[in-house]
């Protein structure tokens, strides 16, 4: 079985929106309250344009027999503006999608790959792959293909979803219900 991977075109709009909702459908599994199935519409869209011109969005596809059966996304960020303190490094965000039935072929390795040949031809020196701790078999993905922690991303809910007291009566405290 033969694994190819080239760069996606608009005709593979309805494989990469297949590719998307169940990936989503599968981390919805790992935790409701993290993550959602987006509206299909809304995804198609979202490839249509970036395929048609989005600059710099690297989107790669991997064929088994003819088939499509995974997608990796080069997605940049933004470099830190001059008066913050990191040094400014091209980076981009990694996001490799591969269907459940294709798994441990290899395919994921080959997007990886793919995806940082890319990212080294724009100049983009970092490649992150946000991992939310609930999925383990991602980090383990990514662990083997190289990636490493680089620092801890802290989160906290800041409470904008409770009714906050609109006269200020509360000093930002929610409201009594």
């Amino acid at each position: 079985m033969g694994i190819s991977v080239r760069a996606a075109e608009p005709g593979d709009v309805p494989a990469l929106v297949r590719l998307r909702l169940a990936n989503a459908e599968r981390h919805v599994r790992l935790d409701r309250t993290v993550y959602r199935v987006p509206d299909g519409e809304r995804v198609r869209e979202h490839f249509e344009e970036v395929l048609a011109d989005e600059p710099g969005v690297v989107i790669l596809v991997a064929e088994s027999s003819g088939d499509v059966v995974g997608m990796v996304e080069v997605v940049p960020r933004a470099e830190p503006p001059d008066h913050q303190i990191l040094v400014p490094r091209r980076s981009a965000e990694i996001h490799t999608v591969v269907l459940e039935g294709h798994r441990g072929e290899g395919i994921g390795t080959a997007l990886v790959s793919a995806a940082e040949r890319a990212a080294a031809e724009r100049g983009i020196r970092l490649l992150y792959a946000g991992v939310f701790a609930p999925n383990e078999e991602a980090a383990r993905f990514y662990s083997s293909a190289g990636f490493e922690p680089r620092g801890i991303l802290l989160s906290r809910d800041s409470g904008a979803h409770r009714s906050i007291d609109p006269a200020g009566a509360g000093a930002g405290r929610p409201a009594p219900a």
